[in-house]
């Protein structure tokens, strides 16, 4: 199916625009879930919570966290900002993290994909919507080993609502998909923990893959932990073998879950298809 270059260019641009907003979600949610946990605790002390600078997602405007320095419109311009200033800040030079064009890249890239997968459909903006919410996942895994409701609920009955109209899957399948997702790896860590008395994953990682299941359905889910487990097996091992990380050291399974759950709703149907031709 021929996609218009225009559509892609719109998506690449939109998918650049997002994945900046999407380094504020990275950076801030957690600091403001911990705010928010501490005012909890501090109220059941029966104490005020600490007095601290509001934060939220929209405001006060990013700024250098070396410095201060409050960033620009014009600084703010996705990668194109962070090439002109050479990758550092314009106040204080200190370099800037590479991370940030990356993620912008990296969702601007993923949307042009969804709408070259799906042309101009609910099924291409129900993509976006999926992949975004995967990257924020991901990275805030990597750097907190947390996998925040404040995401994974949203993406779970986001799916429901989507499939509903059986955009990517039918409704029962959808509905299947998230409770099966949550009560096998549910299942899986009970039983690692009974075995082991260690606890082998997090909760988040059950909220992540009913919310996948919602999105591509019951009949995913086996090419979603096996992509997801093969990958994070490789991983794991060229992690003990050249950085050295001992077998105690938690590595975050959520990165894992959210590539294979990617790959499962662009092309799980011609993946599972091959793979069964393949057993038969």
């Amino acid at each position: 199916m021929a996609v218009d270059p225009g559509l892609l260019a719109l998506a690449l641009f939109f998918g650049l625009v997002v994945g900046s907003f999407l380094n504020v979600v990275i950076h801030r949610l957690p600091i403001m879930m911990e705010r928010d946990w501490l005012a909890q605790c501090a109220e059941l002390r029966g104490e005020e919570a600490p007095a601290q600078e509001p934060l939220s997602l929209a405001m006060p405007r990013s700024r250098c966290p070396a410095c201060g320095h409050a960033i620009t419109a014009l600084e703010n311009i996705p990668i194109l900002s962070y090439l002109a200033l050479g990758g550092r800040c314009r106040g204080c030079r200190v370099r800037i993290s590479p991370r940030y064009p990356l993620v912008e890249a990296f969702t601007g890239i993923a949307f042009a994909l969804a709408a070259w997968k799906f042309g101009p459909s609910a099924a291409a903006t129900g993509a976006m919507l999926f992949v975004a919410a995967m990257i924020a996942l991901t990275f805030i895994d990597v750097d907190k080993q947390l996998l925040p409701d404040d995401i994974t609920l949203p993406l779970l009955w986001a799916g429901l609502l989507f499939n509903a109209f059986g955009v990517f899957t039918d409704l029962r399948s959808a509905v299947l998909g998230a409770a099966a997702g949550y009560l096998l790896l549910w299942s899986v860590y009970w039983l690692f923990k009974l075995a082991t008395g260690k606890e082998g994953m997090g909760f988040g990682d059950f909220k992540l893959l009913a919310a996948i299941g919602a999105w591509t359905g019951w009949a995913m889910l086996p090419l979603t932990i096996l992509l997801s487990s093969f990958v994070g097996a490789v991983v794991g091992i060229a992690l003990m073998v050249v950085a050295r990380h001992g077998r105690d050291v938690p590595i975050p399974f959520g990165p894992y879950l959210a590539a294979a759950g990617v790959i499962a709703l662009f092309w799980g149907k011609p993946l599972t298809q091959t793979y069964l031709q393949l057993l038969l």
